[in-house]
Order: structure tokens, then sequence, then C-alpha cells
């Protein structure tokens, strides 16, 4: 016994010592995120003035902010390439933060209006201190949303965060007339809207692709066909998004031009695919495996331009508000409805915060995008990105607010239940070919599902119809009836797709915009209890 107790004493440290190491790194990552707000928060209070206390406060929130939405936010740009295996993890980091930083910085600074997408009227706050308080209110319940999302390894949308901030801090301010219901309708049916047509187009896109390629007597030669064309709608479709949501932050560009740039791009990239395509056909092997490894560097430049528009765009969320505070503190006889610059020592807050919280803390929503909710290739990551870009280029213009967070996880579960569906589908067949032949010639069986699987698509149902047909006439009945089937369909219906982590991501977006209002409310009258003078 005193042997034993003494072994089992030996391995507890040895036990305990991986999770030490856990809480060790984690201690250190929370170290470096607070150093970062503290150096934001100093230099905001050194660059003097009569308001430098608030303006400090403010910075910090901001950097909080920025933070998270690293954390968070970003792994819906690298998350299928990592999940397929197109990069490693940490090439994904690296990319997706010299990719954000320089979008925050290059095509991130414009004009922000103070109050994002008229969800409050501004005209209804009653003074310049009752708006920073809302804003630095909105700031930080976002922030701590976004916070406990990563923790639970749910991503949910920075924008829908930062609106409920902006709500709850407005009808905190100055009562619920202060909202426009019209706009808050508009982002609750985006809640609906961005998954769905995620969804729908990356499930379209890999039926496609299913149909076209991989369900083809010859992948190899269907292959080299067709992914020329899926790499020029790819490049189209990035190059259009680019334009529309990068470029268009540093000079105004029309729709038209944006398209017209796309498709250059579209012809370039597909004359670049047909020649990369003749060089390697010789040295791959034929079938699906081929294919995947095709599209492995357009996947690249896919997550390195989705990173740079999110940079350019998503930075506002961080820096806007922050940005808008600065703005009336520095002249509070100013009108707090105009649009706010925003200087560059705010905008590189942003940028650096971003990288740092993705670096810190953006594996976990990564792993959790890229392969938790369900497997992915490089074929499944490109109808992905694809659905995501073509999603928000649609919504664009037809002036419907969309979440790229909704888009892609809703893209990734299009694809998910797809393959549930075509799984089955398959196994079906399989059982309506064996339930077609006498019992027991399983050479008979191989030889016809050899041919099945051989024949073109539109030649395979017409199989199916006669080897009905022939068996009914032989035999007089089938082998399965109504009841077998349904049975069988049951049987066969492989789980692709986490569900439990589906329900958590979903309950966490219906509750984003109500959550960080309360918190905002909440943080309102905290902060103007505290700052009153």
């Amino acid at each position: 016994m005193t042997t034993h107790g003494t072994a089992d004493e030996a391995t507890k440290p040895a036990r305990a010592q991986p999770s030490t190491r856990l809480v060790g790194a984690l201690v250190v990552r929370l170290a470096i995120c607070a150093a970062f707000v503290g150096i934001v928060a100093l230099y905001a209070l050194l660059r003097g003035g009569e308001f430098a206390v608030m303006i400090a406060l403010a910075a910090g929130f901001g950097a909080y902010m920025a933070l998270n939405i690293g954390a968070n936010d970003v792994a819906n740009n690298v998350g299928p390439a990592v999940g397929a295996r197109v990069l490693t993890l940490g090439s994904a980091l690296a990319i997706a933060a010299v990719f954000e930083a320089a979008g925050a910085i290059i095509a991130g600074g414009n004009v922000v209006a103070t109050i994002r997408g008229g969800i409050i009227d501004p005209e209804l706050v009653p003074d310049v201190q009752s708006f920073v308080w809302l804003m630095m209110a909105a700031l930080l319940a976002a922030a701590i949303w976004l916070n406990a999302a990563t923790a639970l390894g749910a991503p949910v949308s920075t924008t829908h965060s930062i609106v409920g901030g902006v709500l709850g801090g407005g009808m905190a301010a100055a009562g619920p007339g202060i909202v426009n219901w019209a706009v808050m309708g508009s982002i609750a049916a985006s809640w609906v809207v961005s998954p769905v047509l995620g969804a729908g187009i990356s499930a379209a896109l890999l039926y496609l692709v299913s149909r076209t390629i991989l369900q083809q007597p010859d992948v190899h030669a269907a292959g080299c066909r067709v992914v020329p064309l899926l790499v020029g709608a790819m490049a189209w479709a990035f190059a259009t998004y680019l334009m529309l949501k990068g470029v268009q932050r540093i000079m105004p560009v029309e729709p038209g031009a944006a398209a017209a740039a796309g498709l250059v791009a579209g012809g370039l990239g597909w004359l670049f695919m047909r020649s990369v395509v003749r060089r390697r056909i010789a040295m791959e092997r034929p079938g699906a495996a081929a294919v995947n490894r095709l599209l492995t560097v357009p996947l690249v430049f896919a997550a390195a331009l989705l990173s740079f528009a999110h940079g350019s765009n998503d930075v506002a969320n961080a820096i806007g508000p922050l940005a808008a505070i600065v703005d009336v503190l520095s002249a509070p006889e100013g009108d707090i409805a105009a649009a706010a610059p925003i200087p560059l020592w705010v905008i590189l807050i942003g940028a650096i915060g971003i990288v740092i919280g993705l670096a810190l803390f953006g594996p976990r929503i990564i792993r959790t995008v890229g392969s938790e909710l369900t497997k992915l290739d490089p074929t499944r990551a490109y109808c992905i990105l694809m659905a995501a870009a073509l999603t928000v280029i649609l919504a664009s213009q037809l002036g419907l607010p969309v979440s790229t967070t909704h888009v892609t996880v809703g893209a990734v579960l299009g694809v998910g239940f797809l393959r549930e569906y075509l799984r089955a589908s398959y196994e079906r067949t399989l059982d309506e070919i064996r339930a077609h032949h006498p019992p027991g010639d399983q050479a008979a069986i191989d030889a016809f599902i050899s041919r099945f699987t051989a024949a073109p698509i539109a030649q395979r149902g017409t199989m199916l119809k006669d080897l009905k047909r022939r068996f009914r006439e032989d035999r007089g009945t089938a082998f399965l009836d109504k009841k077998e089937r349904k049975r069988l369909q049951k049987a066969h219906r492989q789980v692709l797709v986490k569900r439990e982590l589906v329900i958590r991501i979903i309950a966490a977006w219906l509750i984003t915009v109500p959550a960080t209002a309360l918190i905002a409310a909440f943080l309102f009258f905290t902060l103007r209890g505290m700052l009153m003078p």
C-alpha cells in the first residue's frame, strides 16, 4: 500500500504540470493585453488637455475593444483555410495580422459616423457629456460581450455588439424615443438573412463543384476544365469585394466600376490558373485530391484579401466611438451628430489591438470556425469563402445589413448539412441497387455499382430506373417496401455538423444585441455616477 501511495503521489506533479503551464500561459497573455491597454491609456493621458482623463479612459476602452475584435472576429477570414489544412495556425495568424493591420491603417482612416448606422438620433442626446458617457458605455459593453463570447468559443458579430451598445447607452441617456427602430428592425432581420444567404450560396457552390467535378467519371479531367473557372470566379468576387469594402474607404467606387475591375481580375485569374493546370496536369495523381491541391494557393490569397477588407471595415467598431469621443471633447461646442475624423494615433490603437488580440486569443475561434463545426477540405473552404464574398456583395447592392460572422458561419453550416444530405443520398442509392438484385449475388451488385459510378451523372437516373423495371418484371416486387426505405434513410443519416455547438452559437447571436444593450445601459449610469462633476 505504501508503495502504491508513493507512486501515486509521484505522478501528481506530472499530471498537474500541463494544467499549470496552461494557467501560466493564460496569465502571460492577460498581462500582455493589460499592458497594451495601460500603455494606450497612458499615452492618451500624456497628450494632455482639459479632458485628458476622460480621453485616456475612452482610449483604454477602445484598446480593449480592438483586442476582442482580433480575438473573435478575425477567425472568419482564415478559419476555413486553417480547417482545410491549407494554412497552418501560425501562418494563418501571421497573414491575418499583416493584412488586418494593413487594412486598418491604409483604408480604415476615412471619416466614420459618430453614431454608426443611424441607430439613434444624436440630436436627442441631452448634452456633450451624456454623449461621451454613451459612447464609452457602448465601447466597454461591446468589448465585455465579445470577451465572454470568445471565452465560450462562440463567434459573434462585432458590429451587432457595438450596435447593441449604442442602443442601450442611447436609451439610458434619452429614453426609447432616441432609437431609430426601423434601422434596428433591419439589423434584426440580418440575423436571419446573413446565415441563410451564406448557407444557401455555399451549399449551391459545393453542389455545383460536386456535380461538375467530384461526381464525374474522370475527376482529373473535369478538374482541369472547371478549376480555372472556379479560380476566375473567385478572383472576380474578391476583387469586387475588395473594391466595395476596402478601396471605397479611400476613394469613391461605383458598383459598376467595382464589377468591371472584378471582371479584369477574374479573367487574369482564369488565364493564370489555366497555365498552372497545364504545367501540373502530368504531375498530379488523378482524383479529388488533385482538385484540392490546385485550390490551395487561391485560398491563401482569399484569406489575405478578406483580412484586409475586414481590417479596413471592422476597425471602426473599435475606434469609431473613440474617434467620436476625442472629436467632441476636443471641440465641446461642436456638432455631436457630425462625422468625426479619425486621428492616426487612434487608427494605430485599432490596428495594433486587433493584431495582439488575434495572436493571443484568436486560435480558439479559428478552430471553432475551421474544424469544430464540420470537417473541411480545400474544396469546401473555397465554397465557404466564395459564399462570404458573394453574400456581402449581394447584400451591399440590395441594401441589406449583413454580418460577416453570421455569413461565414452560415456558409460553414451550409457545406456541412449538404454533405450530410449527399452522403445519405448516396448510401440510399446503393441500398436501392442492392435491393433490386437477387440476394447473395455480390458479383452482379459490384459490377452494376462500378458501371453506375463510371457513368455520366445524366445517365445514372436512367440506369437505376431500368434496374428497377427489370427487377419488377422478373420478381414482381422489390425487397424494399416504403417503411424499409424510411428506416434505411434514418440509418444512413450521418451527423457531420456538431449540433451542440451550432445551438450555442445561434443562442449567442440572438442575445448579442439585447445583452450588450443591457450592459451598456448599466455602464452608462455607472460612468455618469462616477464621472459627473
